[in-house]
């Protein structure tokens, strides 16, 4: 497991370090949470709108779906890593080196998984002072986020692999990561769209990560599906993205 912790422990630090990149990951939701949030909690200050959003003021509604976007947007970005790695042959170090690349490319999708959980736990603790959230709820929030977090990490390291242009994989993020945002009920209820985005929400990763974290820091009775549903189907999520990064990183060759 020596390969695996390396591999974690080097994101971690390669985070930490940048601190651009640290405060500008925080920057983001906080914009979400109180230019976006808080001015439409005044439009759907009253009653009727409230029971569109279970009940709760929009800002409490939006709180974790802001939390798990955080942490799917941090967790994709982990191919932007990889692809630099690729750039600086740090990557062909990793696969000449006596060490086994399933370990390598499984270490580096829990770093970057961690690394988003990180600055999702972050915003969680700025967000009790804008909404009223559940303290007991806060840590199997984190355990959803940190199964989501390696899903989109190994989607994203997957895709990194096919890849060598920067522009082109930041324009693919792009294509994947607004519609499955919009499409999650982060920011308003699913019931709410047509039904042909039904159909797409109810196949996004991120719909069940959202409703598990509204679940646990909001309440039951706000949540659409099962915690069995929520949990059972991110971990399975996470262990076939994982699996297929760990497939294409076996394949990987020298260029």
């Amino acid at each position: 497991m020596r390969t695996f912790t390396t591999m974690i422990y080097r994101e971690l630090k390669r985070f930490s370090r940048s601190r651009a990149r640290v405060v500008g990951s925080l920057i983001n939701p906080l914009i979400w949470l109180i230019f976006f949030g808080m001015g439409w909690s005044g439009v759907f200050n009253n009653p009727m709108a409230k029971s569109v959003f279970g009940g709760v003021d929009y800002l409490t509604y939006l709180v974790p779906g802001v939390f798990a976007m955080t942490v799917f947007n941090m967790s994709f970005m982990q191919g932007v890593t990889l692809i630099l790695d690729k750039q600086f042959d740090f990557l062909k170090e990793i696969l000449v080196a006596p060490a086994s690349r399933a370990e390598a490319i499984l270490g580096r999708i829990t770093g970057g998984s961690l690394m988003a959980l990180i600055q999702g736990t972050i915003l969680l603790a700025l967000s009790f002072a804008l909404a009223d959230l559940k303290l007991r709820g806060v840590l199997p929030a984190l355990g959803l986020g940190f199964l989501v977090g390696i899903a989109i990490a190994g989607m994203g390291v997957a895709i990194a692999l096919k890849m060598t242009s920067m522009e082109g994989f930041q324009m693919v993020v792009a294509m994947i990561t607004m519609p499955m945002t919009f499409l999650s009920g982060a920011i308003y209820p699913i019931e709410a769209m047509p039904g042909w985005m039904k159909a797409i929400a109810y196949v996004n990763p991120l719909t069940y990560a959202v409703d598990g974290a509204r679940r646990y820091l909001v309440g039951d009775a706000i949540a659409k599906f099962s915690p069995v549903v929520e949990w059972g189907v991110l971990a399975l999520l996470a262990l076939a993205f994982s699996a297929l990064a760990a497939l294409e990183f076996e394949k990987a060759t020298i260029d």
